[in-house]
């Protein structure tokens, strides 16, 4: 970014936009004395019900009323944003166990790899005018497909934008992460896991030449924490290509990846409406479907692990299962009546996987500013 001249050995050079945060940041503290400011944040995960890679642009503008379907949970990523006294840019992951320190943000931006390249690349689209300590922690594990990338970066952005006065709205926001998160992963985004982060509950995601529009589902997030089981089964083999790989069959056009995401499509309507209309048995039974049409897509999207665990799990009482996000590993959702919830618990850690104590996440990213000296 050019934000001005100045004249250097009788010609006009252009001053970059990271110089300038430079020199802003020495007016300050020439001429001021600035009480320091923390801001905390958090935002929760997701678990997705149906609809998952269509909320990728441009899959949904090839499918009719496309819709994705999911639910916040109590697994929230944390980010802490404190300014210094000085010029450093220090970045720390708890989870990650990862640190990494630029005594200028002159220096991070001109940096060409970053040990935390999430908080790196949002700290380099905020352009501090002060330097800053950003600490983060997520409790979604390594690879589990509940989106904990996401609502760590509606956490670090959300913080970000406070304590730089930005006023960005939460939309804004959205557009601004998903962005980013393409610029780490160098692959396409799609939005559907920023709207648990940004607002919490049950919603269905619109997408149509007109955009993405979120519609809270009237769920009774009670019952339903009382209708689904969430496992961990590990890390992905394949870190989340799946969707990548079937993004370029559909976009090379193939019609068996097409006409399963019609089908997917349909699904997640019918889901919509399921939940909508308090049907669970029907809900189960959609899930079973649309599991049955994403392992067609991409046949590593399972493991011998997950197989299991849909096979132990339906013999004590589950009514549908999926797993969340590009799979091949992660997490996986399973759908039971009340009273079989202990019990598909149970069988879930006989088979070997991990069950992650979740509920519904009510409220979506929550910001906390404190002054300090």
């Amino acid at each position: 970014m050019i934000g001005r001249t100045r004249s250097a050995g009788g010609f006009s050079q252009p001053v970059s936009g990271a110089e300038l945060a430079a020199e802003r940041l020495c007016y300050v503290r020439k001429f001021f004395t600035v009480d320091k400011m923390r801001v905390s944040s958090k935002a929760p995960c997701r678990v997705d019900l149906a609809g998952a890679t269509l909320d990728i642009w441009p899959l949904y503008l090839f499918h009719e009323n496309v819709v994705t379907v999911n639910f916040a949970v109590d697994r929230y990523a944390y980010c802490d944003v404190e300014t210094r006294n000085d010029s450093r840019i220090v970045l720390r992951s708890r989870d990650l166990k990862r640190e990494e320190i630029f005594e200028s943000f002159a220096e991070l931006h001109g940096a060409k790899r970053y040990k935390l390249p999430l908080l790196a690349l949002l700290v380099r689209f905020f352009a501090p005018e002060t330097g800053l300590t950003i600490e983060s922690m997520s409790e979604a594990p390594a690879g589990a497909g509940i989106s904990g990338s996401s609502a760590l970066m509606i956490s670090v952005a959300s913080a970000l934008n406070k304590v730089t006065g930005r006023k960005y709205g939460i939309e804004k926001l959205r557009e601004i992460v998903q962005n980013v998160e393409a610029q780490v992963i160098r692959v396409p985004t799609g939005c559907q896991d920023y709207y648990p982060a940004m607002y919490g509950g049950v919603a269905a995601m619109e997408l149509s030449p007109a955009g993405i529009t979120r519609k809270a589902l009237p769920v009774d997030a009670e019952e339903l924490n009382q209708r689904f089981v969430l496992a961990y089964t590990g890390v992905p083999r394949n870190s989340g290509i799946n969707n990548w790989e079937v993004m370029k069959g559909h976009i090379d056009g193939d019609r068996a990846i097409h006409r399963n995401f019609d089908l997917i499509a349909g699904i997640a309507a019918a889901m919509r409406q399921a939940l909508e209309q308090g049907d669970w048995d029907e809900a189960g039974r959609l899930m079973r479907e649309e599991w049955s049409a994403r392992r067609k897509n991409a046949p590593g999207i399972s493991t011998a692990l997950i197989d299991q665990l849909v096979t132990a799990t339906r013999r004590v009482g589950s009514i549908g299962a999926k797993v969340c996000g590009a799979g091949g590993g992660g997490c996986a959702v399973f759908l039971v009546t009340p009273d079989t919830k202990a019990k598909v618990a149970r069988a879930i850690t006989a088979t070997g996987a991990e069950v992650l104590d979740a509920r519904v996440a009510s409220r979506g990213v929550q910001v906390r500013e404190i002054r300090v000296r």
